[in-house]
C-alpha cells in the first residue's frame, strides 16, 4: 500500500546487486517501490517482495497508471547500466533517475552526487567529491576529498581512493584496490582486485598488481563481472 507522501518508484533488474539497492531503498524511507523491471523474468515473478510488472517497452504505461515518480537502475555492469539506461530513455524520454544513499554512508561537506547513483553501506565521500550519473559506491569503499568519478563508473567493496583522484566514465577500481593521492584513471578502464595505483592509467587498459602494471588493452563494453 503507498503510504502517504511517498512517491512510488521503479528498480530496474532482479539480481543480487539488486537486492541491495532494495535494501538501501526501504532504509532510506523516502520512497515507495512499485515493483520491478526486468525482461528476462516472467511477469509477476516475484523478488525480494516485488513483483515484476514489465519491460522497457511497456515502461510508458506503467509509468502513467501507475504514478510513478521515477527509479533507479539496479544493474552492477557499467556499460549494461547504460545499455538500459538508453533503452528506458527510447521508450520514455522524460523518465527521471534517483540517487539512492544508505543511511550509513558518510557523505562529507559540499559534495555532489548525480542522478541514478547507488551509494551503499560504510562508504565514505569525502568533502569536495563530485559523483557523476549512474556511478556505483559499494560497501566500505572510499573517496578522499576533491575526487571525481564519471558516470557510469564505479568502486567495489573496500576499494579506496586518495584525494584529487579522477575516475573516468565506465571505469572500475575493484575490491581492495588503492589509488594514491593525485592520480587519474582514464575512461573504459579496469583496476585489478587488490592493486595499488601509484601512477596515472591510460583509456581503455586493465592494471593489476602491487604496484599496478600495465596488462592489456580493453574495448568499451567488455565484461568485467
Amino acid at each position: 500500500m503507498k503510504k502517504e507522501n511517498r512517491d512510488r518508484i521503479l528498480i530496474f533488474g532482479s539480481s543480487g546487486h539488486t537486492g541491495v539497492v532494495i535494501d538501501i531503498v526501504e532504509r532510506e524511507s523516502k520512497f515507495d517501490i512499485l515493483g520491478l523491471i526486468d525482461p528476462h523474468r516472467d511477469p509477476n515473478e516475484e523478488f525480494m517482495g516485488y513483483k515484476v510488472i514489465g519491460n522497457e517497452e511497456e515502461l510508458q504505461e506503467i509509468v502513467l497508471t501507475h504514478d510513478v515518480k521515477g527509479g533507479i537502475i539496479a544493474i552492477g555492469d557499467n556499460w549494461l547500466r547504460k545499455t538500459v539506461r538508453d533503452k528506458i530513455l527510447q521508450n520514455c524520454p522524460d523518465f527521471r533517475f534517483l540517487a539512492c544513499i544508505h543511511p550509513s554512508a558518510q557523505i562529507g561537506k559540499d559534495v555532489a552526487i548525480g542522478k541514478g547513483t547507488v551509494v551503499m553501506p560504510g562508504v565514505s565521500v569525502n568533502s569536495g567529491c563530485v559523483v557523476h550519473e549512474h556511478c556505483i559506491l559499494n560497501t566500505n569503499s572510499s573517496l578522499d576529498h576533491d575526487s571525481v568519478m564519471g558516470d557510469f563508473s564505479s568502486l567495489a567493496p573496500g576499494a579506496t581512493l586518495g584525494g584529487n583522484v579522477g575516475v573516468g566514465n565506465f571505469s572500475v577500481v575493484s575490491m581492495g584496490a588503492n589509488v594514491i593521492h593525485g592520480k587519474e584513471i582514464g575512461e573504459h578502464s579496469l583496476i585489478g582486485a587488490g592493486s595499488l595505483v601509484n601512477k596515472n592509467v591510460g583509456d581503455c587498459s586493465v592494471w593489476y598488481g602491487v604496484p599496478a602494471k600495465f596488462v592489456r588493452r580493453r574495448q568499451p563494453g567488455e565484461r568485467y563481472l
